[in-house]
């Protein structure tokens, strides 16, 4: 009876928890209120500003800003579009280009954006900026935050539910089943799903993009030019990021219908 009862909570739990994503419409769980990934997240955003050296290029901050702001201008203009205008309260833009040497931007969720001043190394126009802003706010838009917390929940749930269907077993069998459950938590499905988020980042972002009138083709020699200063090459089945040829051959299948369907003119 325990475990009828256990697996029905947990289908249960299934079928009560899911929404769809923005513009590519995939379902997906949310076990997270938006409430308590805005204030978990603004609580990291918070501190890490608070330690941050903020960056005294002022060219380049301030295209941050301007790219950043007509990214964001263009995903509050496809909400309303899309009769989703009561989404747009949960973001509160902010952003901001930190001194480091690093590699990478992210955008939190409720819109404070952060970029690295070691990826201004290769950006060489607002275009290419957009790229990576317009992956970073696809994020938040998607609320890959709250699917990945949900993910964790429901890993979780799906050990417990485990302990209950090994219960009477030995105690190594249950050992070992709760170890096989773990790695097949990680490399069976967690990891899957971060591939599977930055794929769909990566074609909202094109879509993002090109709404603020930014020229979605950049992307390819952008994510050409970041895999040729990548000197990590993790296989992919072990990496939360699609291989970079991976990446660049979805970019070049979802362009032609990103350009048909949301262009609206080169900035």
């Amino acid at each position: 009876m325990k475990k009828i009862l256990a697996l029905l909570s947990v289908a249960a739990l299934l079928l009560t928890s899911c929404g769809s994503v923005p513009i590519t419409g995939r379902k997906q769980l949310n076990l997270v209120s938006d409430s308590e990934v805005l204030q978990s997240s603004l609580q990291s955003y918070t501190s890490f500003m608070s330690t941050a050296k903020v960056s005294t290029q002022k060219t380049q901050s301030a295209q941050v800003t301007r790219v950043g702001k007509n990214i964001a201008a263009a995903t509050e203009a496809y909400l309303k579009a899309v009769g989703m205008e009561s989404e747009i309260k949960n973001y509160a833009w902010e952003f901001n280009l930190v001194k480091s040497d690093e590699v990478n931007a992210w955008c939190m969720p409720g819109g404070k954006i952060v970029v690295y001043e070691g990826i201004m190394k290769l950006v060489s126009s607002d275009d290419e900026l957009a790229v990576v802003l317009g992956h970073e706010v696809a994020h938040a838009v998607a609320k890959h935050a709250n699917e990945r917390m949900s993910q964790q929940m429901l890993a979780q749930t799906g050990a417990n539910v485990l302990g209950v269907i090994t219960q009477g077993k030995s105690t190594s069998t249950q050992a070992v089943a709760q170890q096989v459950y773990g790695l097949g938590a990680q490399y069976g499905v967690m990891q899957p799903f971060s591939r599977k988020h930055e794929s769909e980042a990566d074609y909202m972002g094109l879509v993002l993009m090109s709404i603020a009138g930014y020229n979605p083709d950049v992307a390819i020699t952008f994510w050409q030019k970041m895999s040729a200063a990548s000197s990590a090459k993790v296989p992919e089945f072990l990496s939360s990021h699609p291989s970079d040829a991976t990446r660049i051959k979805q970019i070049q299948e979802k362009l032609p219908e990103v350009k048909k369907n949301y262009c609206t003119g080169k900035k």
